[in-house]
């Protein structure tokens, strides 16, 4: 019978990897203490509108006569989910989302890398990179607005040599202009964000790694694929993350520029015309409650395909 003696190393690992472990478990406990009145706070806000919604999406009711009130219990989910308009609010508002985070991700990545590693007038540079992301979105709604219009608008005269582009080309006429002009608006506006984001991943990115890359003769592109990137991803996975939810959630944008014209309506949009402008607050209700389910399942789905390991990613492997 043979016995396993324990090497010097391997008796010095054990207790090492103990106290790790048990630093990680204060820094955790630490961490929830800190946050719990963050927490505390945010559920009490939020609880209250929650349940009032689901509340209100059990009844057919209607603003103009609060007084005719009747329970319905899931009938409004049963006309809302029958409905063609609803899922065509969906698919536009999940194109507006997929393409808009799709373009941020890429351009976003190119400004990073920019403001990462630009050395003149870097602070110049990351200033004028940011400065869309500070402008109140109904004044960026307006603004393009303007520039798609076909009467006074700079972008058919500016692109009139594109094939697709001509003087006369109506952005505000048929469904697809419209949606491109919408989400042309969106990503002006919120590449900055992304931006941001990856940079701070990017900064993260050890240089050393980087150089022994080089070292090794990978080229740029390997470099980018091998160490970069998968070092990022955490960064990618909350900036794609961010961002998704907040163009599912797209209104402003589609209120000034179409008002929901050439059926570009989205999800918040259909939502608004039922609460404010017909009253139907348990219609209106249980579209807001889709509407949050939506967005966690999306949430859901994202941190599942990034697989991201955020305890490795800090570093407490």
């Amino acid at each position: 019978m043979s016995t396993t003696v324990a090497t010097p190393a391997q008796t010095e690992t054990a207790p090492r990897k103990a106290s790790m472990s048990d630093r990680s478990v204060a820094e955790n406990r630490l961490g929830q203490k800190l946050v719990a009145p963050a927490v505390i706070v945010m559920v009490l806000v939020t609880a209250y509108p929650m349940i009032q919604a689901l509340y209100l999406s059990l009844f057919r009711y209607r603003l103009t006569t609060p007084n005719d009130r009747s329970f319905v219990g899931l009938d409004n989910y049963g006309v809302i989910l029958g409905d063609s308009l609803f899922w065509k609010d969906t698919l536009n508002t999940v194109i507006i989302m997929v393409a808009t985070v799709v373009v941020e991700l890429v351009i976003g990545f190119t400004f990073a890398m920019v403001m990462h590693r630009i050395m003149i007038a870097r602070g110049l540079m990351r200033t004028a990179i940011l400065i869309p992301y500070g402008i109140v979105t109904v004044v960026s709604a307006f603004a393009w607005q303007f520039a798609f219009s076909l009467n006074n608008g700079w972008v058919n005269g500016w692109f009139h040599w594109l094939p697709w582009i001509g003087p006369q080309t109506n952005w505000f006429g048929d469904h697809w202009h419209a949606m491109f002009a919408i989400m042309a608006s969106e990503v002006w506006k919120t590449t900055p964000f992304m931006s941001l984001l990856l940079l701070a991943g990017l900064s993260q990115v050890s240089e050393d790694m980087i150089e022994a890359a080089q070292v090794d003769g990978a080229t740029w592109w390997q470099r980018l694929y091998k160490v970069i990137l998968p070092n990022m991803r955490a960064a990618i996975m909350v900036a794609v993350l961010f961002r998704a939810l907040d163009a599912f959630r797209i209104f402003d944008n589609i209120a000034i520029m179409t008002a929901g014209a050439q059926n570009t309506e989205s999800s918040s949009f259909l939502t608004y015309r039922q609460v404010i402008q017909q009253m139907q607050l348990g219609m209106g209700s249980a579209l807001s409650v889709l509407l949050f389910l939506a967005v966690l399942v999306i949430a859901f789905v994202i941190v599942k395909l990034f697989r991201v390991d955020l305890a490795s990613a800090r570093g407490e492997g």
